[in-house]
């Protein structure tokens, strides 16, 4: 199931601050406890929400897809090595080839 999370953030188009939305679960399934005036937006929806859970579970595969992404390439100073290494245009192959294994959904 698509998390609230993330559908709030394809109705927004953008991650809302802490201070401007927050979710809250009382045993039952989120829901929206507070919403900020200060967004763009005003509060949505079930129904507006419930719609969004195709771009939600984009936003899901993608940040998957760039979790896994991350751990292959390693830290900064692991790619350096390699580049070091191996060179330049190895590593872009390389990072290509990473970015082939887990790609993005287009949003």
């Amino acid at each position: 199931m698509t998390n609230l999370y993330l559908k709030i953030v394809a109705y927004l188009g953008k991650h809302p601050k802490e201070t401007e939305v927050k979710l809250q679960n009382d045993g039952g399934e989120d829901y929206i406890a507070f919403w900020s005036d200060s967004l763009e937006k005003p509060k949505p929806t079930d129904e507006q929400l419930d719609a969004l859970s195709s771009q939600a579970e984009t936003l899901e595969k993608n940040n998957q897809a760039v979790a896994n992404r991350q751990k292959e390439y390693g830290s900064i100073a692991s790619q350096i090595e390699f580049i070091t290494e191996k060179g330049l245009e190895a590593w872009k192959t390389n990072v290509q080839s990473i970015k082939t294994k887990y790609p993005k959904e287009s949003e």
